[in-house]
C-alpha cells in the first residue's frame, strides 16, 4: 500500500512538475520569438542565408530557428552563437533533414516539441516575420534542462520512496513481531500439548497459556482463554478415562487372578473323578474330558487377560541380553511337535543376534506367532522362522505360504479378540488375544511389529532394538 501511494504521489508530482516546467519553457520560447522575429528578418536580409541567422545579435546563445516562406520552404536556419570580437566562429550548416523538421511545425500560435536530428529535443513556436507578411520565423529552445531536471527529480523520488519503503517495512515488521508475541506464546503452548501422547496411559496436562496472554479485551487473549478452558476440559476427560481404564484393568487383573484357583480346582476334580476307582460310563467320561478341555481353554484365556492387564499397567519386564536365535530354535521345536502336518524351516545368522529383552516374554511372542501360522493355514504349509540382525535392530520374521489374510482384516489383526471366521472354531482353540499379546510385549520392549500378507505369502516382522554392546561391536567391526 505504501508503494502504491508513493507511486501515485510520484506520478502526480512528476506530471505536475513537467507541466510547470514545460509551461515555463513555452513562455520563454514565446518571449524569445516575439523579441527576435523582427531583428532576425532584418539581420538575415543584411547578411543573408544561415550565416546571418547564426550571427544575429538579437538572440542569446542556444536559440535555434529558421525562416520559412508561405509555401513552407526554409530559406535560412541555424543556431545562435555568442558573438565576441576577435573570436573565430565555426558555422555549422543545417541539413535538409533538419530543415524539414522546421517545415513540419504546425501553423498556429502554440508551442510544440520537436526533435531535430543531431541537436536533440526543442520546444518551438512559429511567428510571423515583422518585415514581411509572407514569411514565418520558427524559434526554439532546448528541452535538455527540463528533461534533466525531471530525470533528477524522478531519481531522487525513487530513492526516497525506496528508503521509505525499507524503513516502513522494518518498522512494520518490528511492530507486527511485537504485537504477535502473545500469539506466539499461545501457539507454543498448543504445540507442546500437541506433542503429548494422549491415546493411552496417564496424561498430565500442566501446560497452560500464561495469564498475561488471556486478557478478554484482546483477540489474542480471547484465544488464549479459550485454549486454557479447552485444555481444562481435555485434562478432566483424560483423567476420567484413565481412572476408568485403571478400574477396568484392575478388575480384569483381579478377576483373572481369582479365576485361576477355581479353574485349577475344576480341572483337578474332573481329572480325579475320571481316574477314580469307581466305574463310570462312557458319557460321563466324555463329559469329564470336555470339562477338562474347556477348563484348560479358559485357564489360557485367563492367563492371557492377566498378562495384558499387567502390560497395560506398565509392569516392568525382566530385561537382559538375549540371543534371539536359541529362542527361535526352541519355539520352532515346540511348534513342530504340535503341528506335524506343517513343514517348519529355520533361517538363522551365523553370529549372535542379541537384544535387550525378557526371554520368557519373547519366547511367548514367538510361540504365539508360530501358533497363529499353524492354526490359520492348511496342512502342508511351509512356515519359515528367520532372524535378520542389522546394525541397530534384530528383525524376526515368521513367514508362511498359506492363503493369506483377507485385506479387510489386516488393519485389525492386532486388536484384542479380533478373529477371522475360520478361527472361531473351538477346535482351533483361538482366544483372539495371541496377536494382541505379541504387540503388547514387543511394544513394552521398545520395538514394533508389522505384517504384510498376499495370497501365498504372509510375513509377520518383529523389530527389536539391539543391546548397546551389540551396537558397539557392529560399529567397531565397521570401523
Amino acid at each position: 500500500m505504501i508503494a502504491v501511494v508513493c507511486a501515485v504521489i510520484g506520478a502526480v508530482t512528476t506530471i505536475s512538475l513537467r507541466s510547470y516546467l514545460d509551461t515555463q519553457l513555452g513562455n520563454q520560447v514565446s518571449a524569445v520569438a516575439d523579441r527576435a522575429a523582427g531583428p532576425l528578418a532584418a539581420h538575415a536580409s543584411k547578411y543573408g542565408d544561415e550565416l546571418g541567422f547564426l550571427r544575429s545579435p538579437g538572440l542569446q546563445p542556444g536559440v535555434i530557428g529558421a525562416h520559412l516562406t508561405d509555401n513552407r520552404v526554409v530559406t535560412s536556419a541555424g543556431i545562435a552563437v555568442q558573438i565576441t570580437p576577435g573570436e573565430a566562429m565555426e558555422v555549422q550548416q543545417f541539413t535538409a533533414e533538419q530543415k524539414a523538421v522546421f517545415a513540419s511545425v504546425p501553423l498556429d500560435a502554440g508551442t510544440h516539441r520537436v526533435t531535430i536530428p543531431g541537436y536533440g529535443t526543442y520546444r518551438v513556436q512559429l511567428v510571423h516575420t515583422a518585415a514581411s507578411s509572407s514569411g514565418f520565423t520558427v524559434i526554439g529552445l532546448s528541452t535538455t534542462e527540463v528533461d534533466d531536471t525531471i530525470s533528477t527529480y524522478i531519481t531522487i523520488e525513487a530513492l526516497v520512496a525506496a528508503a521509505g519503503l525499507i524503513a516502513a517495512g522494518l518498522a512494520g515488521s518490528l511492530m507486527i513481531r511485537y504485537s504477535l508475541r502473545p500469539l506466539h506464546r499461545v501457539a507454543a503452548t498448543a504445540a507442546r500439548v500437541s506433542e503429548l501422547r494422549l491415546d493411552k496411559g496417564e496424561v498430565a496436562l500442566y501446560d497452560r497459556v500464561p495469564d498475561g496472554d488471556t486478557d478478554p479485551r484482546t483477540e489474542v487473549g480471547q484465544v488464549g482463554g479459550a485454549l486454557n478452558r479447552m485444555l481444562g476440559h481435555v485434562a478432566g476427560a483424560l483423567n476420567a478415562r484413565h481412572e476408568s481404564e485403571t478400574r477396568v484393568r484392575q478388575f480384569v487383573a483381579d478377576a483373572s487372578h481369582e479365576l485361576r484357583t477355581p479353574l485349577a480346582s475344576i480341572r483337578g476334580y474332573a481329572e480325579l473323578t475320571r481316574r477314580g476307582r469307581e466305574q463310570i460310563g462312557p458319557d460321563t467320561r466324555h463329559a469329564l474330558g470336555r470339562i477338562e478341555s474347556e477348563a484348560a481353554r479358559m485357564t489360557t484365556l485367563v492367563e492371557d487377560l492377566l498378562l495384558l492387564a499387567r502390560l497395560d499397567a506398565g509392569r516392568p519386564l525382566c530385561l537382559e541380553a538375549t540371543d534371539m536365535s536359541p529362542l527361535v530354535v526352541d519355539a520352532v521345536s515346540d511348534a513342530r511337535a504340535v503341528g506335524r502336518d506343517h513343514r517348519w524351516r529355520l533361517d538363522l545368522p551365523d553370529d549372535p543376534a542379541c537384544v535387550l529383552g525378557d526371554p520368557e516374554r519373547l519366547h511367548q511372542v514367538l510361540t504365539n506367532l508360530l501358533a497363529n501360522a499353524r492354526t490359520h493355514t492348511p496342512p502342508g504349509t511351509t512356515v519359515v522362522a528367520r532372524v535378520v540382525p542389522t546394525d541397530f535392530e534384530v528383525v524376526v520374521e515368521i513367514a508362511d505360504n498359506g492363503p493369506g489374510i483377507p485385506p479387510h482384516l489386516l488393519p485389525h489383526v492386532f486388536e484384542r479378540f479380533a478373529r477371522g471366521d475360520a478361527s472361531r472354531s473351538r477346535a482351533a482353540g483361538s482366544t483372539g488375544l495371541g496377536l494382541a499379546i505379541v504387540q503388547a510385549v514387543v511394544t513394552a520392549h521398545g520395538g514394533r511389529v508389522s505384517i504384510s500378507s498376499v495370497p501365498g505369502e504372509t510375513i509377520f516382522r518383529v523389530h527389536l532394538p539391539v543391546t548397546h554392546s551389540q551396537v558397539g561391536l557392529s560399529l567397531a567391526t565397521t570401523l
